[in-house]
């Protein structure tokens, strides 16, 4: 990130560089207004998956992993700018601020939806902590490999792997279709 430059950002979307400086300021807070777009976009995705209408949290869960597959298929520039933010030592912490407290309320809300799968279906052994967290790793990491491997974007392996861990911690709430 170090060789971006403001300069360049701005002949890159053939705009003058005075009026890029004009109007963020600075390359951090042009780097932050990317990172709130980037929050606000996938929060419109999310409340329009996730959180339709007449879902069940079966299917919430389901629509979750969807939506982080979605977005990146969608999306797979903002994607990749994300994963550069939140690997670059000089972005890291304004990734932080800005992407942490809503990965946070998504991981909650998840957690919560598991909660209500295991409430619901009697599951009393079911680790919802570890399986919050492992369908969280699931979704960073496949954008973390689709962004250093394109070719594997359009895999299925996250919705794959995430029925594979819902299946088998709610075997009756996720039953394997035919």
């Amino acid at each position: 990130m170090a060789g971006v430059t403001m300069q360049r950002i701005a002949a890159r979307i053939g705009s003058s560089n005075a009026l890029v400086v004009f109007h963020f300021g600075s390359k951090d807070k042009l780097f932050r207004a990317v990172l709130e777009y980037l929050n606000d976009q996938f929060a419109k995705l999310w409340e329009n998956t996730v959180r339709a209408p007449g879902l069940s949290p079966a299917e919430r869960i389901v629509a979750a992993m969807d939506c982080a597959r979605h977005f990146r298929r969608e999306h797979p520039d903002w994607v990749a700018v994300w994963v550069l933010f939140g690997s670059d030592r000089q972005t890291m912490q304004l990734d932080r601020m800005i992407s942490l407290p809503n990965d946070r309320a998504y991981l909650a809300e998840t957690r919560a939806l598991l909660a209500d799968i295991a409430r619901e279906g009697d599951y009393d052994d079911v680790d919802i902590g570890s399986l919050s967290e492992g369908l969280n790793y699931l979704v960073h990491g496949a954008w973390y490999w689709d962004t250093f491997n394109p070719e594997a974007a359009q895999s299925e392996a996250l919705h794959k792997a995430g029925m594979t861990l819902l299946r088998h911690a709610f075997p009756r709430s996720f039953p394997v279709s035919e």
